[in-house]
């Protein structure tokens, strides 16, 4: 399946959960970052949360215990495994940080999954304080995408993947899978013979409810983790199908015309 890229958001989609609400609620601070949340972007919110937990006495060790807990889905793992086993190249597009998504990965054993993570920075300080930054810095760069936040535009994102992965004289063929309003926007980038795997009854569902019309790529709604294993595999192997019967068919052609060439034998007079 060297001809399909699989792309998927993190909270929410691979994880039950806001992994950046599960680290805030689970080390108690939800009273906090609900009294901060009106005052400030998300991105920065989360910056300014990690502070407060590293003023508090919360450890990076404790973040990183409370990540391994995360509650997902049991098939979800299973149908990213298949999906790289079958030679998908597979992708992370998600506002959460590169901590909390490697921490999560590692501890579940599908980091060699993904060749790509796209996501806000993150490190963690000298003073052992984790720093959250924004994908796209708006001090320095504004994407200008009236649809996504000031931090990062997942839609630009898909576009550079695009521009960037070509399979031979054609394109790759795309599924995206998401369930919140910034994955919206990448829904509009995607081509025809693409696959849009909204989560059903989510924010972005709702937005391609609207006017599905919007969406060029086919739309599979799903419910569950084991809504997605179903729904992604059965995907993957539709592309599949018509990739084996696209080639079959440009082999016969080049056999038929190739024989249509060859120069007529003439007979040899006794």
């Amino acid at each position: 399946m060297a001809g399909t890229v699989v792309v998927l958001d993190f909270d929410k989609t691979i994880i039950e959960c806001d992994s950046d609400n599960w680290v805030v609620d689970e080390l108690g601070f939800t009273d906090l970052f609900n009294q901060l949340l009106p005052t400030m972007p998300w991105n920065t919110l989360m910056d300014t949360m990690m502070m407060e937990l590293h003023a508090n006495g919360k450890t990076i060790d404790e973040i990183v215990k409370v990540l391994q807990r995360i509650p997902i889905h049991p098939r979800v793992v299973p149908a990213i495994k298949t999906a790289y086993a079958m030679g998908c190249d597979l992708r992370i597009v998600s506002d959460a940080n590169t901590l909390f998504i490697d921490t999560i990965l590692k501890n579940l054993g599908i980091r060699e999954c993904f060749s790509e993570i796209n996501t806000n920075p993150s490190y963690i300080t000298e003073e052992g304080r984790l720093r959250v930054l924004p994908y796209h810095d708006s001090n320095k760069y504004h994407h200008g995408c009236s649809l996504c936040p000031p931090n990062m535009c997942k839609g630009l994102i898909i576009e550079r993947i695009q521009d960037s992965i070509t399979c031979g004289e054609e394109k790759k063929r795309f599924i995206y899978l998401g369930d919140g309003r910034g994955d919206y926007c990448p829904s509009l980038r995607l081509k025809e013979k693409d696959f849009m795997m909204p989560r059903k009854n989510f924010p972005v569902w709702e937005l391609i409810c609207k006017d599905p019309l919007l969406v060029k790529a086919e739309i599979h709604e799903w419910s569950d983790g084991e809504d997605m294993e179903r729904i992604l595999l059965h995907l993957i192997n539709k592309i599949s199908m018509e990739e084996f019967i696209s080639a079959d068919c440009k082999r016969q052609s080049f056999s038929v015309s190739s024989h249509e060439s060859l120069p007529h034998v003439l007979p040899v007079r006794q």
